[in-house]
């Protein structure tokens, strides 16, 4: 996995019952933040915007995870994660359960909110 240079060649290097969960995922993001640079990073789909991070993704053998998800995240969030793992800055899904898309858009706009108020306080 090492060698891929674009999301669409990391979805495809992922295992064939992962790969339409996280194009699903993909999406999700894309329309959560139509203006984000979709990059490699850490040999992982990451979105950022006006060159910060804002979000990234992976798949696993039984989950793909969003990072960095911290304690603001996980409080506005707290009752729709309440079905998924969170440990740290990292959210995992079950790659057996439909994507939760909606979910996912309000990670990467608080996300994206969180990166902006970064970027102008010069942090």
């Amino acid at each position: 996995m090492a060698d891929v240079k674009t999301v669409t060649q990391y979805i495809a290097s992922q295992p064939k019952a992962a790969r339409a969960v996280l194009a699903r995922v993909r999406i999700a993001i894309r329309k959560a933040l139509p203006g984000a640079e979709e990059v490699i990073s850490y040999h992982i789909p990451t979105y950022k915007l006006n060159g910060r991070v804002v979000l990234y993704f992976a798949g696993w053998k039984k989950h793909y995870s969003l990072y960095p998800c911290g304690p603001r995240i996980v409080a506005a969030f707290k009752e729709k994660l309440e079905p998924y793992e969170v440990q740290k800055s990292t959210i995992r899904f079950p790659l057996s359960e439909p994507v939760p898309a909606s979910l996912i858009a309000g990670i990467a706009k608080l996300r994206a909110k969180e990166a902006a108020r970064t970027a102008s306080s010069g942090d």
